[in-house]
């Protein structure tokens, strides 16, 4: 994350350093979620900000269209869907307790 290093207000950053526990809809059970990052900025008023940032393909944060055959491809889709959905729920609430920020970025807000 050369932004990171290279931005000013930026206080601090770390890589997986957040675990935020989740249930998954696939086996109904408690998984941990590492999420890609946390990073803590100062904004324009001064005041400091925690954000925790998930970095992932855009086609992957959006459910898979419904087709007219089930192929193992499109259960896996579904899966992931699925999986991600209830990780991201997690972190927003596990932000959102803590007064902090959860965010999803894809390659169109990573792309100059």
């Amino acid at each position: 994350m050369m932004y990171c290093d290279n931005e000013d207000n930026v206080i601090s950053w770390g890589s997986e350093e957040v675990v935020v526990p989740y249930l998954s809809p696939i086996d109904n059970r408690m998984h941990r979620y590492y999420v890609d990052f946390i990073v803590e900025v100062k904004q324009r008023n001064g005041m400091k900000r925690t954000k925790l940032i998930e970095v992932k393909p855009k086609k992957q944060c959006s459910p898979p269209k419904k087709q007219k055959r089930v192929t193992r491809r499109y259960i896996s889709e579904v899966k992931t869907w699925g999986v991600n959905s209830a990780k991201w729920e997690a972190a927003r609430e596990y932000a959102e307790n803590r007064g902090w920020e959860f965010q999803i970025l894809t390659e169109k807000e990573l792309k100059p």
